[in-house]
């Protein structure tokens, strides 16, 4: 077998491929195996009956790092509506205006929020007599071709177990990114990107709009753990699918308790109004890739229903998770001994000196060290390689996961030296620089050009061009178009003089 380098090189033995099937599961159902009372876990992609069927209230991932080019921040990124196919109009994709987006921040170590950002969206329409999201190409956020958009407000809610003490207006009517429809009705979309990013007082910064899906992953363990034969790894399955995000940034000082205890715990919600008209929580997620494998599926919605300090009632499930054993009834593999506890503190407190606060409550949620700068040259593996910038301290864009999470849950810490992986180390389009990192989404006109065109120009320009009369330009290929169009039309006679003749002939046929 050969196993998988730290740098990412060749991954071509059993061990790389088996990661396949323990990554996209194996790592969470093992990894909070040891949960205690009031701990908690996490949802992701489609990972729950009820919030599969309802995508715009679905919490896809979190992210939160001290931000690279402005270390006194932190950045908190938190994505919805899973697997956004870019050509998906006409109805392209928003943030739904009968919900609350949460992000939580318990800066005490006790399981409970201490701080929460909430995020709510109001649609706006120009013209409802048309189909079209945008009816002409859109050159600014406020362009009177873009027909549909969306502004949001933030409102901070500070709390003290979990009743509101206070609550301030911290945004109102900000614009929100929109969907990347395509090169001819948006053709400078990082100018729309640039353009959403909006200061806040106090030196905060927030985004929302769409981005290109960040998480990388093979997700195809569910087709029988990658075919029951290991056929299936190594591929990104999300690749091109784009997420909308929501971004903040804020001073260390403003979240963190003291500058003697800068470790905050951080995780997300969705809050959808129900026919009574009350807000009830819908979805959670602080790490990924738990909710999809640890829970069965009569425990899946009350899961994205539950919170951090009310977690005992999910005990069972993670103390005995069901897919290690699978994998060891298919592959061999054995799995680990019950209960783990030597992923307690990893994932459930924080790592002791590094981002573990203290009298913590275990919870499973991102836990990350304010005062850690960020690494010159981050390491994938995060704190396993020697990163302590990374995960599970935080978790950033570049951050792979999925095999820091494996490799520990499959005794890493026990001495059971291992380098798996699912051969899938990085994302496939590069992070910003800047605020808010995330990638410009996949736009919708993705395919090939037309023929006859380069993409250095408009294409309908070239188009125009091309369908000039014969003579027009002396150029024979615009002879060919008119001649290949010409025949496609007599074709077209042909076929209805055909049908029209077929259609008499059955109308007198008795049946």
């Amino acid at each position: 077998m050969t196993p998988n380098s730290r740098s990412g090189a060749g991954r071509k033995g059993l061990a790389t491929l088996v990661c396949g099937a323990l990554a996209a599961g194996g790592l969470a159902a093992a990894g909070v195996t040891a949960l205690e009372p009031g701990a908690a876990s996490a949802s992701s992609h489609r990972e729950a009956p009820l919030i599969s069927g309802t995508p715009q209230y679905d919490n896809t991932d979190v992210y939160a790092f001290v931000s690279p080019d402005k270390p006194d921040t932190t950045t908190i990124i938190g994505n919805w509506i899973p697997f956004e196919e870019p050509a998906g109009g006409p109805n392209f994709f928003t943030f739904a205006e009968d919900a609350q987006y949460d992000i939580h921040i318990d800066n005490n170590g006790d399981a409970q929020g201490d701080l929460l950002y909430r995020f709510t969206f109001d649609t706006h329409i120009k013209n409802k007599k048309t189909f079209l999201y945008n009816t002409g190409p859109v050159e600014s956020l406020d362009d009177k071709d873009l027909n549909i958009t969306q502004t949001y407000d933030i409102e901070l809610i500070k709390l003290k177990d979990q009743y509101p003490v206070s609550r301030t207006k911290v945004a109102n009517d900000v614009p929100v990114a929109p969907s990347n429809v395509g090169k001819a009705s948006m053709p400078d979309y990082a100018k729309l990107r640039e353009q959403a990013v909006h200061k806040l007082a106090g030196d905060a910064t927030s985004f929302a709009g769409q981005a290109d899906d960040p998480f990388f992953l093979d997700l195809r363990v569910f087709d029988l753990l990658y075919g029951g034969n290991l056929s299936e790894v190594g591929n990104d399955t999300l690749k091109g699918y784009n997420v909308n995000s929501i971004a903040l940034q804020v001073p260390n000082h403003m979240i963190a308790e003291s500058a003697d205890q800068p470790i905050v715990g951080i995780w997300s919600t969705t809050q959808r109004k129900n026919a009574q008209g009350h807000f009830e929580q819908v979805s959670r997620l602080g790490s990924p890739l738990v909710n999809e494998v640890v829970n069965p599926l009569k425990d899946k919605d009350k899961f994205n229903a539950s919170s951090p300090w009310d977690d005992a009632q999910f005990l069972k499930n993670v103390t005995n998770p069901e897919l290690p054993k699978l994998i060891e009834a298919i592959y061999k593999i054995p799995a680990p001994d019950e209960p783990r506890n030597d992923l307690v503190d990893v994932f459930l407190k924080g790592v002791k000196d590094l981002n573990q606060p203290p009298h913590v409550t275990p919870s499973e949620m991102l836990r990350l060290n304010t005062s850690i700068k960020p690494a010159a040259e981050p390491k994938r593996l995060g704190v396993l390689d020697g990163d302590n910038a990374g995960f599970p301290n935080g978790r950033r864009l570049t951050d792979d996961v999925i095999d820091a999470s494996l490799q520990v849950v499959e005794g890493e810490l026990l001495g059971a030296k291992n380098d798996l992986g699912d051969a899938v180390d990085k994302n496939d389009k590069d992070f910003e620089k800047a605020f808010p990192y995330v990638a410009l989404p996949t736009e919708g006109s993705r395919g090939p050009l037309a023929k006859g065109t380069d993409g250095e120009t408009d294409v309908r320009s070239q188009l125009g061009d091309a369908l000039q009369p014969a003579g027009a330009s002396g150029d024979t290929d615009n002879m060919t178009l008119i001649a290949g169009s010409a025949g496609a039309g007599a074709l077209g006679i042909l076929l209805i003089g055909g049908a029209l003749m077929w259609w008499r002939r059955m109308r007198d046929r008795a049946y």
